[in-house]
């Protein structure tokens, strides 16, 4: 499945892709939020879930210019798609 695609669907259903076809990669702390890492084939994914509610409230795909990209790096080494 394409981003643009991906990003089209329903929170619900970019759960249950991610959950189903995605393997999970690492997890960081950002402000409010445990974000969690996924890759489905070549792409990462961001998994923003309240630390109050514990609930996910946005999935991205990763963006490459973020400054939350430093907090992977730490912890893994990221491989792009070329």
């Amino acid at each position: 499945m394409r981003v643009d695609s991906f990003i089209k669907m329903p929170l619900n259903d970019q759960i249950n892709h991610l959950y189903r076809y995605g393997s999970f990669v690492t997890d960081i702390r950002y402000y409010a939020h445990k974000v969690n890492l996924y890759l489905i084939k070549d792409e990462y994914y961001e998994v923003f879930v309240s630390q109050k509610s514990l609930v996910i409230e946005n999935i991205t795909p990763l963006d490459f210019q973020s400054n939350r990209l430093d907090l992977y790096l730490d912890q893994i080494e990221l491989s792009i798609a070329s």
